[in-house]
């Protein structure tokens, strides 16, 4: 069954058939439309989206590359993205990276193959051959994290330097002579990562209380399982801090599991802070605090501009970087009694 075939029994125009199946560009009456669709239902008819495709140069997938969908923070913007792009007739393809360049190639290669509408990357920092391939298929990519140079597209970014300072400082006004910070990996980018901004949001918050970071930083991975074991040795010591800022979630409720094995009370003994507020912050025992944002707010944000031409502005950094506000969540685990 072809399109001919539904406006003949129809008894309209191959374009009037395509403006009710794509739902546009123009009106149809209302008594044509229920023709239309009477005739698909009868013949049977489905739309040849691969050849819709390539007539286009669009389909109606968006792609999304995340570091790893396992962590809880990821698979929240996961769904935040697919939730918006659901309400604006688009489907979500996903893909893993795993923190490797080569496998972030790897999908942008393949998304960008299957047309996709636009690209949403969630990454370290695009590398230069993540840079390329970008370049050279002169695609709609929005990334949800600081835009490096190399890569002249829009970004949808959050305050991650004010945000830990906030949580920082907050731990410090609890009476802290100190307060530790578990970072990112030896692989972490240096610059353009937010864990790294993370880190960096810390630094100011204990330098600007005269503190010291000196042999405070501990690098720690992001998923809570190896931060736990790295946990065990750090309260182990006896010069274990009394306060810790994670750069994760996930990384904090590693620590919290650790201390409740080592019997290190929290927040008596160990006031925790972190940053990404996913749903089982609120979950654990206590209660942890943590820096918010508004996932759903970036995610209709990032899809907007990966859709619409007319909001892709163009001029400076400024106007292409889109950065949204973060709150301290303030719960047990710093030592609050709320």
């Amino acid at each position: 069954m072809t399109r001919d075939d539904v406006a003949k029994l129809a008894g309209t125009s191959t374009a009037v058939v395509s403006y009710v199946i794509n739902d546009g560009p123009r009106p149809v009456a209302p008594a044509t439309r229920e023709r239309v669709l009477a005739a698909i239902k009868t013949l049977g008819y489905r739309p040849d989206r691969v050849a819709q495709a390539m007539a286009s140069r669009r389909t109606d997938l968006i792609g999304l590359i995340v570091p790893d969908a396992r962590q809880p923070f990821f698979a929240e913007m996961a769904h935040a993205v697919e939730q918006v792009a659901a309400a604006r007739g688009k489907m979500v393809l996903v893909g893993n990276s795993d923190y490797l360049d080569e496998r972030e190639v790897h999908y942008l290669r393949a998304f960008l193959g299957m047309r996709v509408a636009g690209l949403i990357l969630i990454s370290q920092g695009p590398s230069e051959r993540a840079a390329a391939e970008i370049e050279a298929w002169d695609a709609r990519i929005v990334l949800m994290h600081r835009r490096p140079a190399a890569i002249d597209d829009v970004a949808v970014v959050l305050d991650d330097v004010g945000g830990a300072q906030l949580a920082t400082r907050h731990l410090l006004e609890h009476g802290h002579e100190r307060v530790a910070c578990l970072g990112g990996v030896e692989e972490t980018p240096k610059l353009g990562d937010p864990v790294t901004d993370h880190v960096e949001g810390w630094a100011r918050a204990m330098r600007e209380a005269g503190k010291s970071v000196e042999g405070q930083h501990f690098q720690a991975p992001y998923n809570r399982y190896d931060t736990y074991l790295l946990a065990l040795e750090l309260l182990r010591r006896p010069d274990r801090p009394t306060a810790v800022f994670c750069a994760t979630d996930d990384q904090a409720i590693g620590l919290m599991r650790a201390a409740r094995e080592l019997g290190v009370d929290v927040p008596g003994e160990l006031a925790v802070a972190a940053f990404d507020d996913v749903k089982e912050a609120g979950l654990t025992d206590p209660p942890l605090t943590t820096v918010g944002s508004d996932r759903e707010a970036m995610a209709q944000v990032a899809v907007d501009l990966v859709l619409d031409d007319a909001l892709r502005v163009t001029g400076s950094r400024r106007e292409r970087v889109r950065q949204f506000p973060t709150a301290l969540r303030i719960r047990r685990s710093c030592g609050c009694g709320g």
